[in-house]
C-alpha cells in the first residue's frame, strides 16, 4: 500500500514569463504572460489544508518564470489568503527564486514582512554572469542582480545565490569565492549547467566533469571555512544531514515521492516528482499532468498520480537504485527529470546530475571526515565539525537547484 502524502514543499508558477533570457533556460513559455488567478491560489490551499496531508512545515516556492513581474499588492493578497485558511498546526513559509533585476524597496517590505526565503541568480563576476544571463536584447544583467542584491543587503534582507557553473567558471573557485565575499554573500549553492527540456548542455558529456567539480567544489569549500565569512553551502550544508543522520532513519527524496511535492503552474494544472516536469511534453507521461487543482480535488489528482506511467516508471528508477548504488542511502532515488533527459529513461539509474549532486558531495565529506581525529565522539560532531550553516539561514533546501 502506498504511504498518505506529505505534501511539505508547493511550487507555485506565478507566471511562466520571464523578463530576461538566459542561454540555459529549459522554460519553453518564458514568454507568456499569463498570470495565476487569486481564485486558483485559495483553491489550492483550501485543498492542501482540507487533505490532511500537509506537513508541519511547508515551504511555497514561488518560481518557474521570473516572480517578480508579477506585482507586490498580488503576493500581499495571496500571502493573506493563505494565512487565513492556514490550519494552526502547520507553518507555511514563503519563498522566492528570482534573477534579482526588479528587487527594489517595495519587494524587500515584502519580503521583511513575511519573512520570506530569497534565492538570487547569480553566476559570479560581471564576465562570468553576463555570459549566459542575459536581457531579451542579448545585454548582460549583471549590473541589474548586483544592484537588487546590494538593495537586500541595505534593507537587512536574508538571502542566498545560486550560481550555474559553466566550463570557465569552473576553474575558478577561489576567483568566485573572493568575489561573493567583497559583496557580502554568505550563503551560495552551485548548479552546474545541465540538459533539461529543449537545452542540451555540452559540459554534461565531458570525462572530465566528476573530477574537475570535484576539485572546484573542494578548494571552495576549505577556502570558505579558513574564510569564517560563509555561514551556508548548500551542496555541503545538505549533505551533511543525510550522511550523519540516526540509524535506521531513511533519507527521505522528495522529489520521488507522489504529491510530496507539489509543482503548480499559472493555469492550475498539477504535477509532482521533479518541479523542472511542470510545462514540458510528453505524450507518453500525459505532459507530466496529473489534472488541474480548478476542476478536480487533491485526492482526485492523487489517484490519478498513483495509477500513472509516470509513478510507475519513477518507483521503478527508485527501486533500480535501491539495488545499484552504494550513495542511495544518502540519495534516495535521484532526481526524475535528469533520468529522463540525461538516459532518457524514469527507470534508469546513475545521471551525470547525481555524480556531481550527490557524489562528489559525499566523497568529498569522507575525504574530510577521515583527516579529523578520532575518538569516541567523533562520528557525533562530524556534522557540526564540517558544517558551515548556522541557525536561521535562509536557503532553502531542494529544489533551490532551479536556477
Amino acid at each position: 500500500m502506498t504511504a498518505t502524502p506529505e505534501i511539505g514543499m508547493v511550487v507555485v508558477q506565478p507566471t511562466a514569463f520571464c523578463n530576461i533570457a538566459c542561454t540555459y533556460c529549459y522554460l519553453p513559455d518564458r514568454s507568456n504572460k499569463h498570470v495565476i488567478a487569486q481564485t486558483t491560489v485559495t483553491r489550492l490551499f483550501e485543498q492542501i489544508f482540507a487533505s490532511g496531508w500537509a506537513s508541519s512545515e511547508i515551504t511555497v516556492i514561488w518560481h518557474a518564470g521570473e516572480p517578480l513581474v508579477v506585482p507586490v499588492s498580488f503576493y500581499r493578497e495571496a500571502f493573506a489568503t493563505i494565512e487565513r485558511m492556514r490550519p494552526a498546526s502547520v507553518h507555511v513559509r514563503h519563498s522566492f527564486q528570482t534573477n534579482g533585476t526588479l528587487i527594489d524597496a517595495d519587494w524587500c517590505a515584502l519580503f521583511k514582512d513575511w519573512n520570506v526565503g530569497v534565492g538570487v541568480s547569480l553566476d559570479g563576476p560581471r564576465e562570468l554572469h553576463d555570459l549566459h544571463r542575459k536581457s531579451r536584447s542579448g545585454k548582460g544583467t549583471f549590473d541589474k542582480t548586483i544592484a537588487g542584491i546590494r538593495c537586500l543587503r541595505e534593507h537587512d534582507v536574508p538571502f542566498h545565490v545560486i550560481s550555474v557553473l559553466s566550463h570557465t567558471s569552473l576553474d575558478q573557485p577561489e576567483e568566485l569565492l573572493d568575489f561573493y565575499l567583497s559583496e557580502g554573500i554568505d550563503q551560495i549553492c552551485f548548479n552546474v549547467e545541465e540538459s533539461e527540456g529543449d537545452h542540451v548542455s555540452s559540459l554534461f558529456h565531458g570525462p572530465e566533469l566528476r573530477r574537475r567539480y570535484a576539485a572546484f567544489l573542494r578548494t571552495f569549500w576549505h577556502r570558505a571555512r579558513e574564510s569564517g565569512r560563509v555561514r551556508f553551502l548548500r551542496e555541503i550544508d545538505l549533505a551533511l544531514p543525510r550522511m550523519f543522520r540516526p540509524e535506521g532513519v531513511p533519507t527521505r527524496n522528495i522529489q520521488t515521492e507522489p504529491l510530496a511535492m507539489l509543482n503548480v503552474d499559472s493555469h492550475g494544472n498539477v504535477s509532482s516528482f521533479s518541479p523542472e516536469l511542470l510545462g514540458l511534453k510528453n505524450a507518453a507521461y500525459g505532459d507530466y499532468l496529473l489534472g488541474n487543482i480548478n476542476f478536480q480535488t487533491l485526492q482526485e489528482i492523487r489517484d490519478v498520480c498513483l495509477a500513472s506511467p509516470l509513478h510507475r516508471d519513477i518507483a521503478a528508477g527508485v527501486e533500480a537504485c535501491s539495488r545499484s548504488c552504494d550513495y542511495f542511502s544518502v540519495c534516495g532515488g535521484g532526481a526524475p527529470v535528469n533520468k529522463l533527459f540525461e538516459n532518457g529513461s524514469l527507470t534508469s539509474t546513475v545521471t551525470s546530475y547525481c555524480t556531481l549532486t550527490q557524489m562528489v558531495p559525499t566523497d568529498l565529506i569522507l575525504e574530510a571526515y577521515d583527516r579529523l581525529e578520532h575518538s569516541p565522539a567523533a562520528a557525533v560532531s562530524a556534522a557540526n565539525a564540517l558544517s558551515l550553516s548556522v541557525t536561521g539561514g535562509s536557503a532553502a533546501p531542494e529544489p533551490s537547484r532551479m536556477p
